[in-house]
């Protein structure tokens, strides 16, 4: 097996990172034209969970406390600007979300954040340890955007 640099690992990273970013992009101005659905709003952090079976394989194993910290850095601060970003409409009984230009912004910020912060904490842990931590971060911020969601949803659909 061929000897990987730890550094063409984090450039891999970084690049799949912002791949991801703008995929993401497209994806969500795309859905802004079609209904949101409950099942569009619950399947994302459903599909997100299946990662949590890295942390089978042991080198992806950190602190409770860690794990902790970065799920509460995503619930409460990265999923903050996604929640203000995100507003709902009702036409003819269907739900759409409305397009946002500052959602582009923000996950652009977002994605800027994150690259520096990976580029920071992977001088202290493994590259693993680095993508169950971010895993964590970004599952927590999805979580919490989606629940709010789901209830902006729902009190719409009471309407």
């Amino acid at each position: 097996m061929p000897n990987i640099s730890p550094s063409y690992l984090q450039l891999g990273s970084t690049i799949g990172a912002i791949v991801l970013a703008l995929l993401t992009i497209f994806i969500r101005l795309k859905a802004s034209n079609k209904p949101v659905t409950i099942k569009k709003i619950i399947i994302p952090p459903l599909g997100m969970s299946t990662g949590f079976l890295m942390f089978v394989v042991p080198v992806t194993h950190i602190p409770l406390w860690w794990a902790l910290v970065s799920f509460i850095v995503g619930w409460f601060i990265f999923s903050y600007p996604l929640i203000r970003s995100t507003h709902f409409k009702k036409i003819e009984d269907l739900i759409y979300a409305e397009r946002s230009r500052s959602f582009i912004v923000i996950l652009f910020g977002l994605l800027v954040i994150r690259t520096a912060l990976h580029q920071v904490i992977e001088q202290h842990v493994s590259i693993a340890q680095s993508g169950a931590l971010f895993f964590l971060l970004a599952f927590g911020m999805i979580l919490r955007w989606r629940l709010f969601m789901y209830k902006e949803f729902k009190q719409l659909t009471r309407n």
